[in-house]
């Protein structure tokens, strides 16, 4: 019997394509030095009869953002067949919103920042400083810093014009820490020092100047609550394969913010990052996952 052909899918018609494209193209060149058959494929926003004719016996979606990470994209493939890496459908959409995600979080006993979504315009009743942010979106897209209620209110109404809601949560000034989860294992933890004034899409794949330390100074028993934190909520929400748990590190302990089902496998990408300081090459980390994914 033949291997098995992969089709390492990127692109998408998200805000993030140009990342997705270098995820992908990334994560194809891994693949083929871990001795897979590879086929890159770049798409648009494809239908189910064009997803059917799509070649390999696996699919890796390399894809960040509402439709290619946060459910539509994964129901596709489910109805397709064919095994896939990452979250299914109910998951992906599930972290994808926000709101949905924070509050299984709290429900779950996972502190995160106060919030609130709003739909129309009115008084917030988060004092500043807070951050808006679209419930559903990656990267940091659309996201604003907002230190004043003009501000704020401002931020508001220009999400709610745009994305017809808009994310309220109280900023909380700490460290900014992010544990990568592989195959059901917390990944060791990376903090991310931004030279600008938060970690923006620019300081994420475009600028040189953010500092990352993998296996920062933390005491044992936070580490392994970051781990434990992380593996309950990827558990909690039934992601598999891979994910990202992003926190922020206060004097009254971790907060948090998000969980990414498809992170980046760019140069600047930390689960990467992380797993090459857990002794996993780019290669081993995609054959890793085209195997958890076969499995």
């Amino acid at each position: 019997m033949s291997a098995p052909i992969v089709s390492v899918l990127m692109g998408g018609p998200d805000g993030e394509r140009e990342v997705s494209i270098a995820s992908g193209t990334a994560v194809a060149a891994a693949l083929r030095e871990a001795g897979w058959h590879v086929h890159d494929v770049v798409i648009d926003q494809p239908d189910q009869e064009a997803i059917t004719r799509l070649p390999g016996d696996v699919l890796v979606p390399v894809l960040h953002g509402p439709w290619g990470e946060g459910g539509p994209l994964q129901r596709l493939l489910t109805a397709d067949g064919r095994p896939f890496v990452g979250a299914g459908p109910e998951a992906a959409a599930l972290c994808m919103d926000k709101h949905t995600l924070k509050t299984l979080a709290a429900d779950i006993g996972i502190e995160t920042p106060p919030w609130t979504v709003l739909t129309e315009a009115r008084a917030v009743s988060i004092d500043p400083p807070v951050v808006v942010k679209p419930v559903a979106e990656g990267s940091s897209l659309g996201l604003s810093m907002c230190h004043s209620e003009s501000d704020t209110a401002a931020a508001v109404d220009a999400l709610i014009r745009l994305r017809g809601a808009a994310m309220v949560e109280k900023r909380v000034d700490g460290r900014e820490l992010t544990v990568g989860v592989v195959d059901g294992v917390a990944l060791p933890v990376i903090e991310i020092s931004p030279a600008t004034p938060f970690y923006d899409y620019d300081a994420k794949y475009l600028r040189d100047d953010t500092t990352y330390t993998v296996d920062p100074q933390l005491s044992d028993s936070l580490r392994a609550g970051l781990a434990e934190r992380s593996l309950r909520l990827c558990q909690a929400a039934d992601v598999t394969d891979l994910a990202r748990v992003d926190f922020v590190l206060d004097q009254h302990g971790p907060w948090m913010l998000e969980v990414n089902t498809m992170p980046g496998f760019t140069s600047h990408s930390l689960l990467p990052m992380a797993a090459a300081a857990a002794g996993w090459s780019l290669a081993a980390l995609c054959d890793r996952l085209v195997r958890a994914a076969l499995n």
